[in-house]
């Protein structure tokens, strides 16, 4: 049964509508031709993704999240660990709402799990485009209506 859950370890949970949010969120994985699995979301601290970094993927460097798979496309499946100390940093640096850069990062990881990547320049430019065209179907999802239009 498809599941999509938000929790906390050591950061702070968004007050957010979840509602709205998983509807935009089942959205984007249906437009992009995928299927909602299990996807976790896990806000953390800075320290504690600093950890993950560490030790899983040998990175000694603050980053805003980081995506595990347990699935491949179509099914969208896995483990999504967002500092949310980053993602507010980030907001600052970028002249961002909090909200916008936490879903910009929220969407991120999903569109990762979608086989999107972002290690060229051309993946890093095909990746911001995503992320703009995903952000834009927030307004419909908020109003209750399924997302139209696709990528």
């Amino acid at each position: 049964m498809p599941t999509l859950a938000f929790h906390t370890e050591g950061g702070t949970l968004p007050a957010a509508p979840t509602d709205w949010l998983t509807d935009w969120i089942t959205d984007v994985i249906a437009q992009r031709g995928g299927r909602l699995g299990e996807l976790n979301y896990i806000f953390c601290s800075d320290d504690y993704l600093h950890a993950i970094n560490l030790e899983y993927l040998q990175h000694d460097t603050l980053t805003d999240i980081i995506t595990f798979p347990y699935a491949e496309f179509p099914l969208v499946s896995g483990d999504l660990f967002i500092s949310t100390e980053r993602v507010a940093e980030n907001a600052t640096d970028f002249d961002e709402p909090y909200a916008d850069e936490l879903h910009r990062v929220m969407i991120h990881g999903v569109l990762h799990l979608l086989g999107q990547g972002d290690k060229t320049d051309a993946q890093a430019r095909s990746m911001r485009e995503a992320e703009q065209w995903a952000l834009s179907l927030r307004k419909t999802a908020a109003k209750g209506g399924g997302a139209a239009g696709a990528v």
